[in-house]
């Protein structure tokens, strides 16, 4: 009887997964890049929603541009940056041979949407014996592929205290500092076992804990990893813990920006003149992976771009200047999604910038809808 119980409950949870991507893709189809736009408007109270775009120079679209919101993976910008800042004065070397098993010591199974695991398969097509590449290679990772096994090795080789150095020499309004994220999954867990906490008791802890105190205890395990890694049984006991309330502690925890910094950052990325040629001749590479696509080559000069996700949170940075110099830099942060809301905004979300970035109509559209809110 039980059996057949869990078997029902299990069809009917598959058919409300049906119907919700039937739902969704039915939508996309009526209403396409408007639902990307009437949801900012929407939600704009909500202060859970930012967008910020800037246009030939020209601030074109503010909503919530001050409300800082999490950054998600879109953070790896900044880590980005300092690689080439430092492979540019020589302190790093973009062609050090990195082991697949130094990068093992961060890489959590089923806790980043299977990004590390796709970045390794990449990999293997190229090289299928391939036990090690260049650091550079792990950048690109990192950006392509998300992954967040790649950022936290990068944040010990690059050094914590400079990459959030970067964020004050950038010259942006608001950014809270960098930690790793990888560790910070394993805070709970600590906090269990150091505090002798069961489940029930563990997530007001969690919730009260200061942020400083959260970045302090994440750094002391990544720093701990660095010289005893951690073991395959222990990786697996974290996942016993992350269920969907401590994982929302850890998305509203990660590192938070507004859209306003961010489109200043792009638009860093975008002019080619604020850092010197050496830094973007290794940023380049790693921020602009689009351009290795001949159908974006035919109409654009460069563009490049750095999405993030968690169960909650939606978010993006992009810019690009096409071959009539015409720029645009462009940031959406969105929290408190439903898992319908961030899978339409997800499916719209590349639609809508193609759309800005090619159509004058589109792009008088989003100013008079928007510019109000």
């Amino acid at each position: 009887m039980i059996m057949k119980i869990i078997f029902i409950v299990c069809l009917a949870f598959g058919l409300l997964i049906v119907i919700a991507n039937w739902k969704i893709q039915r939508d996309i189809k009526k209403s396409d890049t408007d639902y990307f736009v009437q949801f900012i408007k929407e939600h704009a109270v909500d202060n859970n929603v930012s967008l910020s775009i800037n246009y030939n120079d020209e601030k074109w679209t503010e909503v919530n541009s001050n409300t800082l919101l999490p950054l998600a993976s879109t953070v790896k910008i900044i880590v980005a940056i300092e690689y080439a800042q430092q492979a540019a004065e020589g302190k790093i070397n973009a062609q050090e041979e990195v082991t697949l098993k130094e990068l093992d010591t961060f890489y959590v199974p089923k806790t980043d949407g299977g990004a590390h695991e796709a970045w390794i398969s990449s990999i293997k097509k190229e090289h299928a014996e391939v036990a090690s590449v260049p650091l550079s290679k792990v950048v690109e990772g990192m950006i392509a592929f998300s992954s967040n096994a790649n950022t936290d090795y990068l944040i010990s080789k690059l050094g914590l205290h400079n990459i959030n150095q970067t964020i004050e020499t950038l010259d942006i309004p608001n950014h809270e500092p960098l930690y790793p994220i990888v560790s910070a999954l394993f805070i709970p867990t600590q906090l269990m076992k150091e505090k002798h906490l069961n489940k029930k008791e563990l997530l007001p802890v969690m919730k009260e804990m200061d942020m400083s105190e959260y970045r302090k205890i994440a750094v002391d395990i990544h720093n701990q990893w660095l010289n005893k890694p951690i073991t395959d049984k222990e990786k697996k006991q974290v996942l016993k813990t992350l269920n969907m309330d401590i994982q929302r502690i850890w998305s509203d925890r990660l590192p938070r920006s507004t859209t306003e910094s961010y489109t200043s950052i792009m638009e860093k990325l975008n002019n080619k003149t604020y850092f010197s040629k050496d830094v973007y001749n290794y940023l380049d590479p790693v921020m602009e992976q689009l351009m290795q696509n001949a159908a974006n080559r035919e109409w654009l000069l460069h563009a490049g771009q750095k999405g993030g996700s968690t169960a909650f949170v939606l978010t993006m940075a992009m810019y690009a200047t096409d071959k009539e110099n015409n720029t645009t830099e462009l940031a959406f942060f969105a929290n408190n999604l439903t898992f319908i809301e961030q899978a339409k905004l997800s499916k719209t979300m590349n639609d809508f910038q193609l759309k800005f970035l090619n159509d004058p109509v589109f792009r008088a559209y989003v100013k008079s809808e928007l510019s109000n809110q």
